[in-house]
């Protein structure tokens, strides 16, 4: 799972490898205060989680208000 970040396909997603720490951290956060994860933890480590969260498109950053969201639905 780690393996993803040395992949930049990943970095690309996010627009660099600083936009896409920015979302590694704040979801670390979210995960160690309480947040329930995205994924089935599956004995993951909370990184493993926020990793799996990213490459399912399960969350995003806005920019904008510099906020983590849950993805959009595309239904």
């Amino acid at each position: 799972m780690i393996e993803a970040l040395k992949s930049e396909e990943i970095v690309n997603k996010f627009g660099g490898r600083f936009k896409l720490c920015t979302l590694i951290q704040q979801r670390l956060g979210q995960l160690m205060e309480g947040a329930r994860p995205l994924v089935d933890r599956d004995g993951r480590s909370d990184l493993e989680v926020v990793i799996e969260e990213i490459m399912q498109d399960k969350i995003t950053l806005d920019w904008d208000d510099a906020k983590l969201r849950p993805a959009a639905s595309e239904d």
